[in-house]
Parts: C-alpha cells; sequence; structure tokens
C-alpha cells in the first residue's frame, strides 16, 4: 500500500496545522480497515490533528473554520489537489480528547478508500482557572487578617460575569469553598454545570512587634 501524502490544514485560512516535517500542531496517522490481500479495498489511514482550544471557549462554545487541502483521485487515476473549507462546532463543555470526524476527507489513493480526518480537543492552560473534569478550581492567596476577620473575593467568570463571593467564617490553612453550579457545562446533562471550588492559602506574617503580639493575645483570649 503506497504511503499517502500529507494533509494540510488552515486556521481561517491563515496559518499552517499539518504538512510535511514537524509543525506546532501534531498529527499522527495510523492504518485501519486493512482487509486481507486481493481485491478487498483498503482504507487510506486517518490523519489526526490536536485542536488547541480556550477554556472560555470549551465554557461558552466556539465555530472554527478550518482550510484544508487534500490530494482528490479522479476517474482516470491522477491525484488533484483540493481546498475545502470544514466547521468545527464545539460545544460547551466538550473536555480534552474529545474527537470531531469528517469521514472521507483526507487524502486519497488510488484503489484505496478516502482517510478520515480526525481533530482532537486539547486545552489551553488558563492563568486564573484550572479544569477538574466538570469543576473548576481557584487557588486563592489571603492575608491573616482576611483569613480571620473575613473578606470579599472577585472572580471574572469565563463568560465575563463579575462574582463576588463573600467570605465570612474563618479560613483556616487547606480550607475549601464550594460555589455550587459555576463551574463546566456538563455536555451530556445540557443546563447543568460542576462547581466552582475555591482553595485558599493563607500568608502569615513574617514578623510581629511585641505590641501586635500583645494585642492578638488580648484579642483572642489566649
Amino acid at each position: 500500500m503506497n504511503r499517502s501524502k500529507s494533509v494540510r490544514f488552515q486556521k481561517d485560512g491563515s496559518g499552517t496545522f499539518g504538512g510535511f516535517g514537524r509543525t506546532d500542531s501534531t498529527y499522527r496517522s495510523y492504518a485501519e480497515g486493512a482487509g486481507p490481500s486481493g481485491s478487498q479495498t483498503r482504507k487510506a489511514p486517518v490523519v489526526e490533528n490536536h485542536l488547541v482550544c480556550s477554556l472560555e471557549d470549551l465554557y461558552m462554545g466556539a465555530k472554527r473554520k478550518m482550510k484544508i487541502s487534500r490530494n482528490v483521485s479522479q476517474p482516470n487515476g491522477r491525484l488533484v489537489p483540493e481546498t475545502e473549507i470544514l466547521t468545527i462546532e464545539i460545544k460547551p463543555g466538550w473536555k480534552k480528547g474529545t474527537k470531531i470526524t469528517f469521514p472521507g476527507k483526507g487524502n486519497e489513493q488510488v484503489n484505496q478508500l478516502p482517510a478520515d480526518l480526525v481533530f482532537i480537543i486539547d486545552e489551553k492552560p488558563h492563568d486564573v482557572y484550572k479544569r477538574d473534569g466538570s469543576d473548576l478550581i481557584v487557588h486563592q492567596e489571603i492575608s491573616l487578617v482576611d483569613a480571620l476577620a473575613g473578606t470579599t473575593i472577585n472572580l471574572t467568570t469565563l463568560d465575563g460575569r463579575d462574582l463576588a463571593i463573600n467570605v465570612s467564617n474563618v479560613v483556616y490553612p487547606g480550607r475549601q469553598l464550594v460555589i455550587a453550579e459555576e463551574g463546566m457545562p456538563i455536555a451530556k446533562e445540557p443546563g447543568k454545570k460542576g462547581n466552582l471550588i475555591i482553595k485558599f492559602d493563607v500568608k502569615f506574617p513574617s514578623r510581629l512587634t511585641p505590641q501586635q503580639q500583645a494585642d492578638i493575645r488580648r484579642v483572642l483570649g489566649a
């Protein structure tokens, strides 16, 4: 079986996704559908490409247009380059590893069925939030004064809302605060979301004056 030529990809008409040599996006091919030798038609190797998405895209959903260039077999046996625009609908709640398959959109070869083209969702790291399944994790540092006297945590959600979280109880090292229904959408359960989990890191002062130490003992009654 001849080795199929690579398929080329572009994001919104600019930038190469695949091709010869290494690029920022990785793709691989593997053989499938190989039957016994003889007259049975083989399917060309599947072509895979990683599609990197922001956490915002995976929260709200997004649409990507991908320009591909592939070889198409003509009735006379010649392979002719062809360009096509594919649209990928990213659904809210999709996770890393989700696969989107375009059957028969890979390269064609003589006496072979066209290859399938598969995009695999990958997740770009976020500056504030870390995803854990359907939950979102935030590591929040607060001072010892705020941990004892209370504070308000202000966050901007992935869909742009301002979220003010009142912390009134004492925060001890290792404490977590769970905000229901403020996590990632659950793709298989429309309308439902995971939780937002705030993990506190209490920052202790490096030193206290004798007067401050005395004041703390008096206030806390120790």
